[in-house]
C-alpha cells in the first residue's frame, strides 16, 4: 500500500499545468445539484447573528457570500479534481479579468503576501523552497524594504519567509538601503497617503534596480478598477482578500503578477509539503467559488450598487438627525472600505450616552446590530446590509439616541 509520504512525494512531481477539468462547460451543469442542509447549527449552537452596518471585519467573518457562489461551492463538493488542475485552470481566468500576467487563489491576501514573497525568493529551486525560513548561508536574498508608515501589522505577513523589513521614508533612504540582500520593495495601499514615495515611484525603484515591487491592496476594491490599476501600473504582484467586497470565501485571496514569480509561489503552496505554506490550503471549493464571485463582481452595476448604498446611508442619516443635538457625517474614505459611511456624534449636553454605550446598546438588543465605536461617537457603513435592513438600523440607532436624550 503507498503511504501518506509516498503520495505527497508523488504529487509533488506532478507538473503544475493540468488538463483534467472540462472547463468548456460551467460547473452547475455538470455537477449534480446542492441538497440543502437539514441543520440549523446557528440556532442549535446558539450563535449570536446580527445586522452588520461595521463593514467586512475579518472578526465579523467579512462578508456574505452570494447565492451563485454557495451553488459553486457546494455542487464542486460532489466530484474529486486535482488540486494543482483547478489553480491553473481558475488562475487563467483571474488572469485575464485582473489584466495579470498569471493569478492564484491563496488562504487570505496575508497567505498572499508570504506566498509571493516565497517565490521571490526561490524562484524554481526546490531546494530553495524546503529551506525556507531559515535563509542563512542559503543563498537566498533576506530583506524586505518597505516606507516606515507601511510597517504596520500585515508586513507580519513578509517576516514569515525569514526576511526582515528595512525601513525608508524617502527615495534617497531606498537608494542607500538596496543592497545585494535586498529581495523585495513592499507597498501597503491604504497606508500610501502617509508615506512620502508613491505608487509609481515604488514601482520605478523596481524596474531601476531589478527589484521585484509588491503592493498589498486587501480591502481596498471598491473601486472595482483597483483589481487591475496596480497590475497596469507594472507592480510584479498584487495581493487582494477574497471575501470583502467581492463576497467571496472569506478564507480565500488572490495573488496577482508576474508568470515567473507565480509559478515559484506555487512551489510553496499546497499539495507540496515540506514548504512554509503548506498550511495555508485553499481547497476546491473555494477556489472554484472566489472565481464565480470575482466574475461577478466585475460584471456588477458598480453605479447603481453605489447609489443603492448612498440610499440606505441618507435614510439612517435622517432618521438620526431627527433627533436634538445628533448631527451626522456621510463621507467615503478615499483608501480602503471605499463605500458610503456614516460618522454619528451628538452634543453631550443633550445626548447624555457614550460611544461604548451606544455601541453596546445596539449590541445587544433584537435583532443585534454592530456598528463600529469611535471616540465621539459611532460610523456605520451600508454595504453589507441585506434590503430593508438600514430600516432597522435607522429606527434602532433613533431610539437609543432619543431614550438619552435630556
Amino acid at each position: 500500500m503507498i503511504n501518506r509520504r509516498e503520495i505527497i512525494k508523488r504529487l509533488s512531481a506532478m507538473p503544475l499545468l493540468g488538463g483534467l477539468l472540462d472547463t468548456s462547460a460551467p460547473v452547475q451543469s455538470v455537477l449534480p445539484a446542492p441538497v440543502m442542509a437539514s441543520r440549523n447549527l446557528v440556532k442549535e449552537l446558539g450563535i449570536r447573528t446580527f445586522i452588520n452596518a461595521a463593514g467586512t471585519y475579518t472578526a465579523m467573518t467579512g462578508s456574505l457570500m452570494e447565492d451563485d457562489v454557495m451553488d459553486t461551492i457546494l455542487t464542486s463538493s460532489k466530484e474529486f479534481m486535482m488540486l494543482d488542475d483547478v489553480q491553473t485552470k481558475v488562475g487563467e481566468k483571474i488572469a485575464a479579468l485582473t489584466h495579470a500576467e498569471s493569478a492564484v487563489v491563496t488562504a487570505g491576501c496575508f497567505s498572499a503576501m508570504t506566498l509571493g514573497l516565497a517565490g521571490v525568493l526561490t524562484g524554481m529551486d526546490q531546494k530553495k523552497v524546503e529551506q525556507l525560513p531559515h535563509l542563512a548561508g542559503t543563498g537566498m536574498k533576506s530583506e524586505v524594504i518597505a516606507q516606515k508608515a507601511h510597517n504596520i501589522g500585515y508586513s507580519h505577513a513578509l517576516t514569515n519567509t525569514g526576511c526582515t523589513i528595512i525601513q525608508v521614508e524617502t527615495l534617497a533612504d531606498v537608494e542607500k538601503a538596496i543592497n545585494e540582500k535586498t529581495a523585495l520593495l513592499w507597498f501597503l495601499n491604504i497606508q500610501s497617503d502617509k508615506g512620502q514615495i508613491t505608487h509609481q515611484q515604488w514601482v520605478d525603484l523596481g524596474k531601476k534596480h531589478n527589484i521585484p515591487t509588491m503592493i498589498d491592496i486587501a480591502a481596498d476594491v471598491p473601486p472595482v478598477e483597483n483589481l487591475w490599476k496596480f497590475n497596469d501600473m507594472g507592480f510584479d504582484l498584487v495581493c487582494v482578500s477574497g471575501g470583502k467586497a467581492m463576497r467571496g470565501p472569506q478564507s480565500a485571496g488572490l495573488l496577482m503578477g508576474k508568470k515567473d514569480i507565480i509559478a515559484a509561489a506555487r512551489l510553496s503552496m499546497p499539495p507540496r509539503g515540506s514548504t512554509i505554506g503548506r498550511g495555508m490550503k485553499v481547497n476546491k471549493e473555494e477556489i472554484l467559488g472566489m472565481y464565480v464571485a470575482l466574475e461577478k463582481f466585475v460584471a456588477m452595476d458598480h453605479q447603481k450598487e453605489w447609489k443603492m448604498w448612498e440610499d440606505r446611508a441618507a435614510h439612517i442619516a435622517n432618521t438620526a438627525k431627527s433627533v436634538n443635538g445628533v448631527t451626522v457625517e456621510t463621507f467615503a474614505p478615499e483608501l480602503g472600505n471605499h463605500t458610503p459611511t456614516l460618522r454619528v456624534a451628538w452634543a453631550t449636553d443633550k445626548v447624555k450616552l457614550t460611544p461604548k454605550a451606544l455601541q453596546e446598546q445596539l449590541r445587544n438588543g433584537n435583532p443585534s446590530i454592530e456598528v463600529v465605536g469611535e471616540p465621539n461617537g459611532i460610523s456605520m457603513t451600508t454595504w453589507m446590509l441585506k434590503p430593508g435592513q438600514e430600516k432597522i438600523v435607522a429606527t434602532r440607532l433613533k431610539e437609543e439616541l432619543t431614550k438619552a436624550s435630556v
